[in-house]
C-alpha cells in the first residue's frame, strides 16, 4: 500500500473484509452483480493522513442513481444556511463569485442566489445536479479535477473562494484537486471546505464512518500538511457538530492571509490525543473491535427476548456497521427510510429490504437501530410518539 499523496508505502493497520459500494441499494434482480471489495485503511506517518487501501473507481461510486439529496435533512439545510451565512459575514465584503464541489442538488449554493453573487456548481452524480440546475443553478455535471477545470480558460485566476462540504474526503487524486484549485483562485483566493474530523472518528468510535466514498479521514495536522506540499497553507479550523463531528477549514495560498491561532491550539490538541500519529489508529482499532462485539451482544440479548428490531434511515454509514459486524435479516426485519431512490429496495452486501416510513409507522417495532445517529436530535424530535414505547439502539453512545 502507498500514500496517495507521497506515495510513501503505508501498512494497512486493519481490514473491514469484503465490503459492497456503501450508497450501492439494489434491486433484487442485480444481486449476483453486486461489486466488492476489500476495505483496508492505512496510515501514512508523513503527512498524518488516514486513508483506504482501495476503492471503487469513483464513477461507480458517484453516478446518475446516487441517492443522497442534501434537501432531504432539515439539519444540513439549516447548516448549510448558516454555512453561508459564516462565508458572507467573514469573506462577503469583495465576494463576486463561488464554485462549490460536491454541490449535491445545490442545498448550499442557494443560499448565494439572492446575493448577486455568480455560483457554479461541480457536481459528478447525474441525478442530483439536475435537481440543481431546475432551482436555476449553473451546475457542471463533472468530477472537480485540473482536467475538467482547465476547459473553463475564462476562470483562470478568477474566483474568490472555492467551497466543498463532505466532498473532499471523496477525491482519489488530491493532486489534481489542489492544481485545479490553483488554476481558478484569485492570488488572494481561498478555499473553505468542511469534512469529518478523525479526532471525532476517535472520539466516538464511529467507524461506520469508514466507507468507500471516504477515501480519507482528516485532521487539522494532515491538511496543513498536505497543502503545505502544494504552496497552500492552512490559516482557519473551526469544529462543527454535522456528520457526527466535522471541521471547517479556510485554506489560502502561502503567505497571504493570516493565520489563525485555532490552528497551532487544535494541533496541539491532536499530538496530545495521538491523532496525528499511528498509535490514535492502534488505539482506534482496539476500540472499535469492542464496540463490535458489544453491539452484537446487546442484539443477541434482544432477539433472545424475541425483540422486533428494525433499522431507522437507510444510510451509507449503516453499509459498514451491517457488513462489519455481519449483521442481516435475521437480525433487522427491514431498514425504513424517507428516500423514493431507497424504498423497494434492499441495503448493500446484506440484502435487508429498504422500506418507507409507513411500515415504521402502521406497526412500531419494538427496538429502533438509529443508523443516522448524527442526526439523533431531529430524529429523536420527530419520533416522539415511538419514544414514549420502544427503544433505540445504536453502536455509538447515544
Amino acid at each position: 500500500m502507498r500514500c496517495k499523496i507521497t506515495n510513501e508505502k503505508i501498512k494497512p493497520f486493519m481490514s473491514f473484509g469484503r465490503m459492497p459500494i456503501a450508497n450501492g441499494f439494489i434491486d433484487e434482480k442485480n444481486f449476483k452483480k453486486e461489486f466488492f471489495f476489500n476495505l483496508e485503511v492505512g496510515f501514512s506517518k508523513k503527512i498524518s493522513l488516514f486513508q483506504l487501501n482501495n476503492h471503487p473507481k469513483p464513477n461507480q461510486m458517484f453516478n446518475q442513481n446516487y441517492p443522497f439529496f442534501s434537501g432531504s435533512s432539515k439539519g444540513m439545510i439549516k447548516h448549510f444556511k448558516n454555512f453561508s451565512k459564516w462565508i458572507k459575514k467573514n469573506y462577503g465584503k469583495n465576494l463576486k463569485n463561488l464554485i462549490d464541489i460536491g454541490s449535491n442538488d445545490g442545498t448550499f449554493l442557494n443560499n448565494f442566489k439572492n446575493n448577486k453573487i455568480d455560483v457554479i456548481g461541480f457536481e459528478p452524480s447525474k441525478n442530483v445536479a439536475q435537481v440543481s440546475k431546475k432551482r436555476g443553478i449553473k451546475t457542471i455535471n463533472k468530477f472537480f479535477n485540473y482536467q475538467n477545470v482547465k476547459k473553463f480558460k475564462s476562470l483562470k485566476k478568477k474566483i474568490d473562494i472555492i467551497s466543498a462540504a463532505n466532498a473532499i474526503c471523496h477525491i482519489p487524486n488530491l493532486k489534481s484537486l489542489i492544481k485545479g484549485l490553483d488554476y481558478l483562485l484569485k492570488d488572494d483566493g481561498l478555499f473553505i471546505f468542511e469534512e469529518p474530523y478523525l479526532g471525532s472518528m476517535y472520539e466516538k468510535t464511529s467507524y461506520d464512518q469508514i466507507y468507500d466514498e471516504h477515501i480519507f479521514m482528516f485532521s487539522v495536522s494532515s491538511i496543513k500538511k498536505i497543502f503545505n506540499l502544494f504552496g497552500f497553507e492552512l490559516i482557519n479550523a473551526i469544529p462543527q457538530k454535522t456528520h457526527g463531528g466535522s471541521m471547517r477549514y479556510v485554506v489560502s495560498r502561502i503567505n497571504k492571509r493570516k493565520i489563525n491561532q485555532n490552528v497551532k491550539k487544535i494541533i496541539r490538541f491532536e499530538k496530545k490525543k495521538n491523532v496525528d500519529n499511528f498509535e490514535g489508529c492502534i488505539k482506534f482499532k482496539k476500540n472499535f473491535k469492542k464496540s463490535k462485539e458489544k453491539l452484537l451482544m446487546k442484539i443477541k440479548k434482544l432477539k433472545n427476548k424475541n425483540k422486533k428490531i428494525v433499522g431507522y434511515a437507510a444510510t451509507s454509514k449503516s453499509t459498514t456497521i451491517l457488513n462489519y459486524c455481519n449483521i442481516g435479516k435475521d437480525s433487522i426485519d427491514y431498514i425504513c427510510d424517507t428516500t423514493k431512490e431507497k424504498i423497494g429496495k434492499y441495503s448493500p452486501g446484506k440484502h435487508i429490504p429498504i422500506k418507507s416510513m409507513n411500515h415504521f409507522y402502521n406497526n412500531p417495532p419494538d427496538v429502533a437501530f438509529l443508523f443516522a445517529w448524527n442526526h439523533k436530535k431531529e430524529i429523536f424530535k420527530k419520533e416522539k410518539k415511538f419514544s414514549q414505547k420502544g427503544d433505540w439502539i445504536a453502536h455509538v453512545k447515544l
